[in-house]
């Protein structure tokens, strides 16, 4: 249950390519960072979900050669992969969990024993990939031959062109380049539209529309054109307060003078032209939405479980990240994950570029079981605390968090200019350079978060002293 932005080149601020989602399911969802270096795979050598315990029994042909790529898995089995970026400038993320209409998949059920899930897709496609493009029609093919598990969309990204994928019933398939000038959201529905075989910017499963004609799914003489969203993917009352209004809140954010019924989810724009360029920051603040100032905000003044719009930003989110792409940087520091580990609103955004060559140990740590050691719980151990009194304590840590993100951009500037200098004459210490960069800045966010979680600790101490004091004891110490 996932939320997704893509953002076209001309649509953002600097002209760099975007694409971020919050990934939500679990809180108790350790996610470690893992990168995977390139490899040689013995000729027939199969890459097998079931070797590593998950969902099902796909199984798919290692290349020859596979390429070096990053991937945040889940803890239980290293599969899961979320979002990454490999050695040739491809950046994916991928899913966000859609849901068929019931009366086509009678028609094409969803391969639940062998067919490709979230579990496989980043880790099958970034081993390989050299293109956006290619890797989304690399996608396609796998769901025509093998089947889909589940119903998902896929974002894709290079410095071309950006994609995105949407799966319809367990073979049917359809995906459309984000236009340059526009951004796109999604929030755990079909967004998909119009098709046309014809354009160069779409690809589709081959009988995409064949099969929904053909199944009363779509009918020319009574539905005319074509349209993939209401052909294959339901539309009930679930998406009106699930799903909507989180396409609206995003869509309001960069065209506020669009004026949209939330629960007319159907008929929103599927791509739009932003109102004012959209930066880094922008996406960063989309995957920390929950409707702040509105009555519809669950957490501030007072959790609200009873809110019926789901906001962006959820506890249970395990981790949000923005993809960035400058074409016209070196891959080592133009490709960018902006990773916030748990729930965005209570995270802070760290860069890891894609030349980090090493992540430290405890980056592979963390369970369903809270640690010591983990990357991941130091940052879930201090939005567990700031959620038993969000009014309190959750805009210090915010402000806290803001001010790193701030500050670290700015030094990312002045480390890319000297990794630029030094890269025309001496590649290795330019490398050397943006590693123990990178290296530093991933240490010191740990340690703000645990002097966050010391300072919320104090604070709720002196609370409770102040509660279970009693007045009348003459026996003060």
């Amino acid at each position: 249950m996932c939320t997704t932005i893509i953002v076209g080149e001309k649509a953002s601020a600097d002209g760099s390519f975007l694409l971020a989602r919050s990934a939500d399911s679990s809180a108790l969802k350790a996610q470690h960072f893992v990168i995977h270096e390139a490899a040689q795979h013995p000729s027939g050598s199969m890459y097998r979900t079931k070797d590593h315990h998950g969902a099902t029994a796909f199984e798919y042909p290692y290349p020859f050669e596979t390429l070096r790529y990053t991937t945040v898995p889940n803890w239980q089995t290293g599969l899961h992969g979320a979002a990454g970026f490999n050695s040739e400038g491809v950046g994916l993320t991928g899913t966000e969990s859609i849901f068929a209409r019931d009366d086509a998949l009678a028609f094409d059920p969803y391969n639940t024993e062998s067919g490709v899930t979230e579990d496989d897709i980043a880790d099958v496609l970034l081993m390989q990939a050299r293109s956006a493009r290619e890797a989304c029609a690399l996608l396609g093919r796998i769901i025509e031959e093998k089947g889909c598990g589940e119903g998902f969309g896929v974002g894709f990204i290079d410095d071309h062109d950006s994609w995105y994928l949407e799966t319809g019933t367990g073979h049917q398939w359809m995906a459309q380049r984000t236009p340059a000038d526009s951004y796109f959201a999604s929030a755990n529905q079909g967004r998909l539209r119009e098709y046309d075989p014809k354009r160069d910017d779409q690809m589709a499963s081959p009988s995409l529309m064949e099969f929904a004609r053909k199944n009363g799914l779509w009918s020319p003489e009574k539905d005319g054109a074509f349209d993939f969203s209401r052909a294959y993917t339901r539309d009930d009352g679930r998406d009106r307060i699930y799903n909507d209004p989180r396409v609206w809140i995003m869509q309001k954010r960069f065209n506020p003078s669009l004026v949209q019924d939330p629960a007319a989810g159907r008929s929103f724009p599927v791509y739009l032209k932003p109102e004012r360029k959209i930066t880094l920051e922008d996406l960063k603040a989309v995957m920390r939405d929950h409707y702040e100032g509105t009555e519809h905000d669950p957490y501030d003044p007072g959790l609200r479980g009873e809110e019926p719009w789901r906001p962006i930003s959820v506890f249970r989110t395990y981790e949000a990240h923005v993809l960035q792409v400058r074409p016209w940087l070196p891959r080592a520091i133009g490709c960018v994950q902006y990773m916030a580990f748990g729930m965005a609103d209570l995270s802070v955004f760290v860069p890891y570029y894609q030349g980090l060559k090493a992540v430290p140990l405890h980056y592979g740590l963390g369970t369903d079981h809270a640690d010591s050691l983990s990357v991941y719980w130091k940052y879930r151990k201090l939005q567990t605390l700031v959620m038993t009194d969000y009014t309190k304590l959750a805009p210090a840590v915010k402000a806290a968090f803001r001010d790193f993100e701030k500050t670290t951009a700015i030094r990312q500037t002045a480390m890319e200019e000297e990794y630029l200098k030094l890269a025309k004459v001496d590649p290795k210490r330019a490398d050397d350079l943006l590693n123990s960069f990178n290296l530093r800045i991933l240490a010191e966010a740990e340690e703000l978060a645990e002097r966050l979680l010391n300072e919320a600790f104090t604070t709720l101490t002196g609370e409770i002293q102040e509660k279970v004091f009693f007045r009348n004891n003459k026996n003060k110490d």
